[in-house]
């Protein structure tokens, strides 16, 4: 994420950090960085040639817990107050798109090379519903954005005058009055004290020392950025200058971010740069001007809109109209691997038109999930990819006619939605039918927070092809445990073999207490879907092997059944299907 080869620069040339105490300040943070940095730099090794808590048998939840509430509790003994955005929707515009399916692609091959048993760095599935539930629980603010969470970040710690925390490297341009302290130098474990009070060994970036350092001007700094390449533009080797060749004799890995660098120098501003790059280029087009002077957009700090949610709980709104491409003129230049795309020809629409406006507040308190916005906003889905051989069938065709009921209540079954899903090591772009039968035809999006629970439960229960007489006898704590379970044994291919492992596991977390118990700390209710099947509160579910609320705490559950998975040839484990 973020500039490419900008973090390697930034450890060849350390001395631009300046090294400080961080004490009693609020601090905004990244918050979908910070879930991979505790997860993946955790010291509590399952394995001695692992790094972090574990990645291939289903995750550590309970362990990943105990890491968040001791990092929240390293910045309280500091007083210092937390703040953290999350990522919310894809990016309507599709800037990102081809960046996002190579990064899928990445994690297929990745997750079956996980399944073999090699160590690649696959972040658990429900990693992101734990951290959140944990920060709610310890009442940490959180703020989960309608779209990407950078200029939020940004725009809320320049409000704030306080600093970022973060590992990407595009807050190295945006530029920040308290700077950017990187979470890999960020030594909360180490707290000093300084007379009474308590502080949190760390280095701080600001852009006038990187500037100061490589002798550019700070306006320049975006279009460093985008001529160094970043998500949102891929730079064409054949028709962009080779930058090395302003540092002649350098070998280095950074000689090309440093050729630029030392070519940018002597202009004043963008366009200047712009305008000789022109000269320099081969084949200059239009189209890959007008790309480079908007993607130097991204980085122009906006307006907060999340303040008064953070300080008062007040919903911000959701965006009125967007400048969109019309369709089919997106000028593409495609060479080697490289692609441009001109949004020149655009029009105003509103693009959150359908979205009611009961969605704003728990959207924004990270209640309901990203990926309905990307259902109503874009068609599209891309379900989260576990760790998996490439042989089997992917487990998130088991969880499908669960997707279509939700897909049929967001948009009705006229409009398909566009899945991407594993097939082999590829990723493969499926029309999936949206699905509004029996009860379902009684919901309307506009009210779906207002349905009786009768209605819901009944949804719910056609859904998963479960009669209300088969668990009458049972005791309602296990209700929806047994309904998930009977859909899972029925859809599964291959059929699940791990149900003695999972039934264990279920009379390991009784025989425990409640005082052992996680997840009931978020407080989930009748106004949030991820889906129609799922409600939150006392019946929530990702699955037969995890389910929180009143019965939560299924960490044993998870390890035993995935190690059972690996000596069964890696069969599927219960929480992989939904």
């Amino acid at each position: 994420m973020g500039v490419k080869d900008l973090s390697g620069l930034m450890k060849t040339y350390h001395q631009i950090f300046r090294d400080t105490c961080f004490t009693n300040s609020r601090l905004v943070i990244d918050g979908s960085g910070l879930i991979y940095e505790l997860y993946f730099s955790s010291d509590r090794n399952t394995e001695a040639s692992e790094e972090g808590l574990d990645q291939n048998h289903g995750g550590e939840y309970a362990a990943f817990e105990d890491l968040i509430e001791e990092f929240i509790e390293a910045l309280r003994a500091c007083r210092v107050e937390p703040y953290v955005v999350l990522d919310g929707g894809s990016d309507h515009t599709d800037k990102k798109l081809v960046d996002l399916r190579q990064r899928a692609e990445g994690r297929i091959k990745r997750a079956h090379d996980a399944a073999l048993g090699r160590h690649t760095g696959i972040l658990p599935l429900l990693c992101r519903l734990v951290f959140k539930q944990k920060l709610a629980q310890l009442q940490v603010q959180v703020a989960q954005c309608f779209g990407e969470a950078d200029e939020q970040v940004a725009a809320l710690a320049r409000e704030w005058r306080c600093p970022v925390l973060s590992h990407d490297s595009d807050f190295h341009i945006f530029d920040l009055p308290a700077g950017l302290l990187p979470t890999p130098h960020f030594q909360w474990r180490a707290l000093k004290s300084r007379g009474s009070q308590r502080c949190i060994p760390c280095k701080i970036y600001n852009i006038s020392s990187f500037c100061t350092f490589f002798n550019i001007k700070p306006q320049i700094m975006p279009t460093f950025a985008v001529l160094a390449g970043n998500d949102f533009v891929k730079l064409d080797k054949e028709r962009f200058p080779d930058w090395t060749r302003f540092v002649p004799g350098d070998s280095r890995k950074t000689a090309r971010l440093e050729g630029l660098l030392r070519w940018l120098r002597k202009f004043q501003q963008p366009e200047e740069a712009l305008k000789e790059l022109r000269r320099l280029m081969r084949d200059p087009r239009e189209e890959v001007f007008h790309v480079l002077t908007e993607a130097m957009k991204e980085y122009q700090i906006p307006p907060c809109s999340l303040t008064a949610f953070l300080t008062d709980g007040t919903a911000p709104p959701l965006p009125a109209v967007k400048v969109l491409p019309l369709p089919n003129t997106q000028a593409q230049i495609k060479h080697n691997g490289s692609e441009f795309c001109s949004l020149k020809e655009t029009i105003v629409k509103p693009v959150f038109g359908r979205v009611p406006d009961w969605f704003r507040l728990p959207l924004v308190q990270g209640r309901m999930s990203k990926d309905i916005l990307n259902v109503l906003l874009l068609h599209r889905v891309s379900p989260s990819l576990p760790v998996e051989h490439r042989d089997l069938p992917s487990s998130q065709l088991v969880s499908r006619s669960v997707r279509q009921v939700m897909y049929g209540l967001l948009l009705g079954e006229e409009e398909r939605v566009e899945e991407h899903i594993r097939e082999g090591l590829q990723l493969k772009s499926i029309q999936v039918q949206p699905v509004c039968r029996g009860a379902a035809q009684q919901l309307s999006l506009s009210s779906l927070h207002q349905a009786e629970e009768a209605l819901r439960r009944q949804v719910f229960l056609e859904t998963l092809e479960v009669d209300q007489s088969l668990l009458s006898p049972l005791p309602p704590q296990l209700h929806l445990l047994v309904a998930v379970t009977c859909y899972w044994l029925k859809k599964a291919q291959p059929p699940p073999e791990l149900l003695e492992a999972l039934l264990l596991g279920r009379t390991n977390t009784e025989t425990r207490g409640p005082t052992e118990t996680r997840g009931p700390t978020e407080t989930r209710g009748p106004t949030e879907t991820r889906g129609p099947t799922e409600t939150r509160g006392p019946t929530e579910t990702r699955g037969p092997a995890e389910t929180r609320g009143p019965t939560a705490g299924t960490r044993h559950t998870h390890t035993y059944t995935h190690t059972h998975r690996q000596k069964e040839g890696g069969r599927k484990c219960a929480y992989d299907f939904l």
